[in-house]
């Protein structure tokens, strides 16, 4: 009976109607009573507190509330219409409250003289303080209605004002839906885990996370919410994960054999450090069984996990199967093909690329090759994706970046064979643990968290555009010394032509300054064809110039030893993220490497965080911490994704506390009672299934 409540469509709720029932949900997606419960407060206003105005100072920043009476009303005209200001006194001093709208209306209904509660912000001008479009009671209505010393604030939008759909209205709608459905709201969590938590129940934590009645019942409400919102996450991927284990069919790579061997004991180019190792002894154990690999590479930029990924290739093509890489550039593509052709000549394996630049013969070539088995390992975009593209016996797919593939084009590699081949996604940019928790729970993480021996951390300096000159002085000493330099411009979405124009107006100013013969320069940007870029790249990376010009199109992919400096203009413009990426192009070599970060004299705080971070630590996964708590786990994640962290009420950056738990006691459970099938858990089974029905994306990620 009460679930079915909480399904009632909100137009229904008395106080909402078609009209505002619309606005509902086209501005917060409250389409029933159960989304207008689920839609919470983002602050809380202390409601004990009342200020005098001989109190008041400019450093109040936050909503404040005096007692006091209106004893003079008055209209003044404007440049456009008109504004409404009453005099206001306290006893202690006066200040003044201002409409600028609904004027007619206020004045008909302000009682003079009569004691109000008045709440707003105040703004000081003229030694005078005022308080626009305050909140106002009748201090005897007050004191009936305000039964809460905390005030939920709700979130807002422009729309909702206009249509008079104030923090007080959402206020008493929320009232409103809890008499009707008479706090009746199902627990669905087993007593034992109740207890051993010390949860409040369901119906109490609704309550005071709307109306608490004070801070201890307002935080022991937060924390069941979060909990229950980021328990079912990890319930959802955990037991995907134990499904596909227990479901989901892979080839049995048995055998360690000739390909795999040989090439550890000949031609391994360097010693494996001992993080290489112990990744690739978790994929060797994973693709042993005949279960589905599903695994997580993470390591930083020069980590070493092209190795690592070829290698589990050369386990595939010891059991006789092909292996597959897909990279979602063709820069990127190329540059896998490059290096893994290398080693893979060494030990006598074919080794095929295919991206949207093959040409058509090629592409009719491959294809017969990749059905007849003579190819072995193909690399690609998402070319590799197209019907046409049909291997023999596909064993391994590798995806790198993949945050950056959509999932059905992932699903679609999964197809390529009867039994789905083992996956391994690699990724670049270390994503913080409780994003890989959240978005990657139903893969198997490994980590290379060590660089190869000899490498030298790379030195990261900032400079303001002031010191441009030093600079410029010491590009041309590293250039001396037979050095290369990238000099990187932010990429501006918006506008391409912009992006043109700083990057040609950067490469007029330094060919003047860096004149040839004596520099010779390369450029790179968006609006060359994929030929020109690739004739511009392959002169730097053979080092017929010395500096290289070029957009962000640079950030992934580029490998040049003997490049030794990076220069990021107008870096207060990149994420940091980006900026690490962009850092790991150098530092390839032996030799000592810099980072100049290039800025602009004034910088947010925001960005000051961002240099100093840079400055401070090589350490991906620090960085990539401190950009989670700068951007947030949406924006890390771009728009493919950031969806999936569409939580109502728990932050990813804030309760990792609360996720490792949620993590820990679904594992506990699951473990337990792996199909929730014992009484005690039939109430989490019924919310389990109807999230699953949803077809929401945490369905299928990976």
């Amino acid at each position: 009976m009460q679930y079915q409540l909480l399904e009632t469509p909100i137009e229904y709720l008395k106080g909402v109607g078609p009209n505002r029932g619309e606005v509902l949900k086209k501005e917060l997606q409250i389409f029933r009573y159960k989304d207008l419960l689920n839609f919470y407060p983002y602050k809380y206003l202390d409601r004990t507190k009342f200020y005098k105005i001989n109190e008041l100072s400019t450093s109040l920043v936050s909503e404040i509330q005096i007692i006091g009476k209106i004893i003079h009303l008055k209209t003044v005209e404007q440049k456009r219409g008109k504004r409404l200001v009453a005099t206001f006194t306290d006893g202690t001093s006066k200040m003044e409250l201002v409409w600028f709208q609904g004027i007619k209306w206020i004045k008909e209904n302000i009682a003079l003289n009569s004691p109000y509660v008045v709440f707003g912000k105040i703004n000081h001008y003229n030694n005078i303080f005022s308080m626009p479009h305050p909140e106002m009671d009748l201090l005897e209505d007050y004191k009936k209605n305000n039964q809460t010393a905390l005030q939920a604030v709700y979130p807002s939008t422009e729309k909702l004002q206009q249509k008079g759909i104030t923090n007080k209205v959402i206020t008493r709608l929320m009232q409103q839906v809890f008499m009707e459905t008479q706090h009746l709201f199902m627990e669905i969590f087993p007593d034992k885990l109740m207890d051993e938590l010390k949860l409040i129940p369901k119906r109490d934590a609704f309550l005071n996370i709307h109306f608490p009645r004070n801070g201890d019942l307002l935080s022991r409400a937060s924390f069941r919410l979060k909990f229950e919102e980021l328990f079912f996450i990890q319930l959802q991927l955990l037991s995907k994960n134990l499904v596909r284990k227990n479901k989901i069919k892979g080839f049995a790579f048995e055998k360690v054999g000739d390909y795999f061997n040989r090439f550890y004991k000949e031609h391994l180019p360097f010693p494996l450090t001992n993080a290489q190792k112990r990744v690739l002894k978790e994929i060797r154990n994973d693709m042993a069984h005949e279960v589905q690999m599903n695994r997580l590479l993470q390591g930083d930029v020069g980590a070493g996990k092209t190795i690592v990924g070829f290698m589990s290739m050369l386990l595939a093509l010891d059991n006789g199967f092909q292996a597959c890489l897909m990279a979602p550039t063709e820069i990127l593509a190329n540059q896998h093909f490059i290096g893994i052709q290398e080693l893979a000549e060494k030990a006598g394996i074919s080794v095929g690329l295919l991206t949207g630049s093959t040409k058509t013969a090629e592409r009719r070539e491959l294809h017969e090759q990749l059905e007849n088995g003579t190819l072995q390992i193909l690399i690609g975009t998402h070319a590799l994706l197209e019907d046409k593209v049909i291997f023999k016996n596909l064993g391994l797919a590798i995806i790198d970046e993949q945050h950056r593939f959509g999932v059905e084009q992932r699903s679609k590699l999964w197809k390529k064979n009867y039994i789905p081949p083992h996956i391994l996604v690699m990724t670049a940019t270390p994503i913080p643990r409780t994003l890989a928790m959240s978005l990657y729970g139903d893969l198997d993480v490994s980590v290379i968290d060590e660089l190869p021996p000899g490498r030298k951390p790379i030195q990261t300096l900032h400079y303001f555009e002031s010191k441009r000159l030093k600079v410029w002085y010491f590009i041309k000493q590293e250039i001396a010394k037979g050095r290369q330099v990238y000099i990187v411009y932010p990429l501006i979405q918006e506008s391409e032509k912009l992006d043109y124009k700083n990057l040609m107006e950067g490469y007029e100013a330094i060919s003047r300054d860096f004149k040839h013969p004596d520099y010779t320069i390369s450029i790179v940007h968006g609006q060359m064809t994929p030929k020109e870029k690739e004739t511009e790249m392959d002169r730097f990376v053979q080092g017929k110039t010395n500096i290289m010009i070029a957009t962000t199109v640079i950030e992934v992919g580029v490998n040049v030893p003997n490049a030794s400096v990076m220069i990021i203009e107008s870096a207060e413009r990149f994420g940091l993220s980006q900026l690490h990426q962009l850092r790991g192009r150098v530092g390839r070599g032996a030799e000592q490497s810099f980072c100049i970060l290039m800025t602009g004299e004034k910088l947010s705080n925001d960005s000051k965080i961002r240099m100093d971070t840079m400055c401070r630590t090589n350490d991906g996964f620090e960085i990539s911490e401190v950009d989670l708590k700068l951007r947030g786990p949406g924006d890390i994640m771009g728009t493919q994704q950031s969806g999936i962290l569409n939580l109502k009420i728990a932050d990813l950056v804030k309760d990792q506390d609360i996720l490792k738990l949620a993590r820990h006691k679904a594992i506990e459970l699951l473990k337990e009672d792996i199909r929730l099938e014992q009484p005690e858990h039939q109430k989490l089974k019924e919310i389990f299934e109807s999230l699953a029905q949803k077809n929401n994306i945490w369905n299928y990620i990976s």
